[in-house]
């Protein structure tokens, strides 16, 4: 392992390319890039689930630590291994502060494992516009967690509005085995399919996008009922002839499945760790289209599958919008009704 402080991006190359030379890395398999952006509060976290998903598809791991932008002084300070504490393959943690946080294409673009397709992840809160984030705009699929959000709903919302094929969501990886298993009970079923209920905890994003799923395959309506003290997605059911078809979670690792004249059956369906859904999405890395689907079903935003594939970097200053927001004309105060 390197460890540079207050350094370059392009000594970061270098060092990186010294240790693939130590190492005899010289070819290794590369399936992709991901870049992981992250705050400084929760670098372990999201170390410890790309190192998971790493693990599971080789690739580049480039961890983009924003820190103190408001700082007059930009540094970088980074650590390049290759087998080390982040999992078998390279890996490089940069921390950048001051202005060039607010320029980390600048560093990460020549750490790109070349002819490789690109994948960023944002741990914390996406951006209101991933076309605010280089980092987004350059990559070839771009993953996002609206749970970290203060208002989850208001950011798939905001997915939706921003949305550009390539993008995806952990609240919608959340709900494959739910997926999974009833689309495998509807083998079975050859009657028509009525009404659906999803219950869950309240203002939970996976069961937005679960309805919009329903919605948008079997032309149903749904309606999500809120579960208080529950968490995570409780049960989904739907009509079905003459009676119901549910898939209920019976324990934090397993769900049953039951319809009307029919014994119940009790199949897996474990909840799964941040590291184990990161992986998931790097299986693919063409459009989710079937992602799509849901998102606009919920959101009532049309047409996503349709939109343009690219996006065009929207240059976005904090600094400034907070200097102008200061320099702003404070509106005079109402005048008080004269008295009568």
């Amino acid at each position: 392992m390197t460890t540079l402080w207050d350094t370059t991006g392009s000594a970061v190359v270098k060092a990186l390319s010294a240790e693939r030379r130590a190492a005899g890395a010289l070819a290794f398999g590369l399936a992709l890039t991901l870049v992981v952006v992250v705050d400084e509060q929760h670098v372990s976290q999201a170390e410890s689930a790309a190192t998971a998903a790493a693990a599971a598809h080789p690739c580049r791991l480039l961890i983009v630590v924003r820190r103190q932008i408001d700082s007059p002084h930009p540094r970088l300070d980074a650590e390049v291994s290759i087998g080390g504490r982040l999992g078998p393959g390279e890996a490089v943690v940069m921390r950048m502060s001051g202005r060039l946080a607010l320029h980390a294409e600048s560093v990460v673009l020549p750490l790109l494992a070349p002819d490789a397709p690109v994948v960023t992840w944002w741990y914390d809160a996406p951006p209101e516009k991933i076309a605010y984030d280089p980092l987004g705009v350059f990559a070839d699929r771009r993953v996002t967690g609206t749970y970290a959000a203060h208002d989850p709903l208001a950011a798939l919302l905001q997915r939706a509005e921003d949305f550009v094929p390539g993008d995806t969501d952990l609240a919608w990886t959340r709900i494959s085995g739910w997926r999974t298993l009833l689309a495998a009970a509807f083998d079975q079923v050859s009657e028509p399919v009525g009404p659906a209920t999803v219950v869950s905890e309240p203002g939970n994003p996976s069961a937005r996008l679960f309805a919009g799923w329903l919605q948008a395959k079997l032309r149903v309506p749904v309606t999500i009922t809120d579960a208080p003290g529950k968490k995570g997605i409780q049960s989904v059911r739907l009509a079905v002839g003459d009676g119901e078809l549910s898939l209920a979670r019976t324990d934090s690792r397993s769900a049953g499945i039951t319809r009307t004249g029919y014994p119940t059956r009790v199949l897996p369906l474990p909840e799964r760790g941040l590291g184990d859904l990161l992986a998931e999405e790097l299986r693919r890395l063409d459009d989710d289209s079937v992602y799509a689907e849901a998102l606009s079903a919920w959101s009532g935003v049309p047409d996503l599958n349709s939109r343009p594939l690219h996006r065009e970097h929207i240059w976005r200053d904090p600094a400034l919008e907070r200097s102008e927001a200061a320099l702003a004309p404070t509106p005079p105060a109402p005048i008080p009704p004269a008295a009568s």
